[in-house]
């Protein structure tokens, strides 16, 4: 089965501009926690890369980034689901890292650690940079709606995205792919 990379914020869970800055703030979308459980119970492997600059700007700490991610996991497992691994990147925009989207590095170090190629796979992101960042590692791009995904749609997708697929939400980008 297929790789499947999602977002976070935006796509598992509702985002704020204002950032998701503790446990109780992050609270997933409706049918979320579902969808990643019937991928995972399907035989796909489910990670996460997720830009988290909020640590880097002080709002939150490692710690309160770790526990929003135990519940998260805590949840998917709830579900009978599993997410493989979490990866993130806690620098500034203006750090200059390689792991912060929409370069590659979270994907290349999932790659290396889990020893996965991403040909066939998916990262389902809500804006343009996770799609930049899948793309420049071969993953197909998915578009959901919810967080910025709209925003990101209305601005229109450049040349190299025009077949990105489109879904409302996690959920129904679960069942596309489970239909297929």
């Amino acid at each position: 089965m297929a790789v499947i990379v999602l977002d976070r914020d935006g796509v598992i869970n509702f985002d704020s501009d204002e950032y998701i800055k503790t446990v109780d703030e992050w609270r997933p979308i409706p049918g979320a926690i579902h969808a990643i459980a019937e991928l995972s119970q399907a035989g796909h492997h489910i990670y996460v890369a997720t830009n988290q600059s909020g640590i880097g700007r002080g709002y939150y700490s490692l710690d309160t980034l770790h526990a929003m991610h135990s519940k998260m996991l805590a949840l998917v497992a709830d579900a009978g689901g599993e997410i493989k691994d979490i990866y993130f990147c806690p620098h500034l925009p203006s750090d200059g890292c390689r792991c912060r989207k929409p370069l590659p590095g979270m994907l290349e170090q999932l790659a290396a650690e889990h020893k996965v190629s991403f040909d066939g796979s998916w990262f389902v992101g809500d804006s343009l940079r996770d799609l930049q960042s899948g793309l420049a590692k071969g993953c197909r791009p998915a578009l959901v709606t919810t967080g910025k995904g709209q925003t990101t749609l209305d601005a229109g997708l450049p040349a190299d995205l025009q077949h990105t697929k489109v879904f409302a939400n996690l959920a129904e980008f679960s069942r596309y792919l489970l239909a297929k």
